[in-house]
């Protein structure tokens, strides 16, 4: 749409939006560096709290430095609350309106904090339809406003659906915050070995490119570009991954089923494989509960989203809207 555009993220996000777009300019954001080492997660955003507050208010800074040395017109921030400016016009990109916090007195505290982060931003981006049956649930569907100007733009996705020869009986993508992310790699790579199945597994690990076969039936390769993670899964029966929101949104664009094993910790991971395995449209393992080969013995039992039910384009309007007004 002849925008010029920059990308600021940290850490793992980073390394993976430079690989995808080396042609645009990538500025390093202050890390939050969330981590979940127990299912309790109170506990661990209560221990984390004082560095998550300096986290957004040091990317608030670096973010109207930025604003000013690159005369920014406007900002999308991807869940990112100090990502905003008072001298651009800012959107706030997230599924997240209404929070699961299983204790009711935290849950309205945490509404009433967001409620003041979403007050900085002129409009909110939904990447969900607006009417059920949504993606998102009640995480991004209640009767209560939280801001004049929300906008649901539809699921986004960087895969596409089309026809390809099946190569891999399962694909698993590993994502997010360590210890977890290394342990659930662990387990399912025990339980693969002692499988007839032929595997790939994408561990997540942006730093360095690499591939290698850890076993004859499993393939594992580090990271994957947009293009090559998109073949991939095409080529897999079954996906196997964490239950997070863009993998939801990845999973309804493709058509693909799957195995969906929330991080420990994370309620918004849990609420979203709950809402679905209801349904029966995916099949939900706890992490300290996998057993591989039974739930590929029960996927037949599942439906998987179909795909072409959420269109992936929808934000198209929006996005081009915004950039006029800038």
């Amino acid at each position: 749409m002849g925008a010029e555009v920059i990308l600021a993220s940290d850490g793992v996000a980073l390394n993976l939006l430079k690989a995808e777009f080396p042609h645009l300019k990538a500025v390093s954001l202050p890390s939050y560096r969330i981590r979940y080492d127990t299912s309790n997660m109170v506990l661990n955003i209560a221990k984390q709290m004082p560095r998550i507050t300096y986290a957004v208010r040091a990317e608030q800074w670096v973010t109207d430095r930025l604003a000013r040395e690159f005369g920014l017109h406007g900002i999308i921030s991807d869940n990112r609350y100090g990502c905003f400016s008072r001298l651009t016009s800012n959107v706030l990109l997230t599924h997240q309106l209404y929070p699961k916090v299983r204790n009711r007195m935290l849950e309205w505290t945490a509404h009433r904090v967001l409620g003041r982060a979403f007050s900085k931003f002129q409009e909110i981006w939904v990447p969900d339809v607006a009417l059920e049956p949504s993606l998102s649930g009640e995480l991004s569907h209640g009767s209560r406003a939280v801001h004049p100007n929300i906008q649901y733009v539809g699921p986004l996705s960087r895969l596409h659906r089309r026809d390809i020869e099946q190569e891999y009986d399962v694909v698993i993508v590993l994502s997010g915050p360590e210890p977890q992310r290394t342990y659930l790699e662990q387990r399912l790579l025990e339980q693969a070995m002692l499988l007839p199945q032929k595997f790939i597994i994408v561990q997540g690990k942006t730093h360095a490119k690499e591939h290698h076969f850890a076993a004859e039936n499993i393939e594992m390769v580090s990271y994957l570009t947009s293009k090559e993670l998109n073949d991939v899964l095409l080529a897999g029966e079954v996906m196997i991954c964490r239950s997070g929101y863009s993998s939801i949104m990845d999973l309804a664009a493709l058509g693909k089923k799957a195995i969906l094993i929330p991080t420990p910790g994370q309620t918004e991971q849990e609420y979203l494989a709950d809402l679905f395995a209801r349904q029966g449209i995916f099949l939900v393992q706890r992490q300290e509960e996998i057993d591989l080969e039974n739930g590929l013995e029960q996927m037949s039992a599942t439906r998987g989203l179909a795909s072409g039910q959420y269109p992936t384009t929808e934000y198209e309007s929006t996005l081009k809207r915004w950039l006029q007004g800038l």
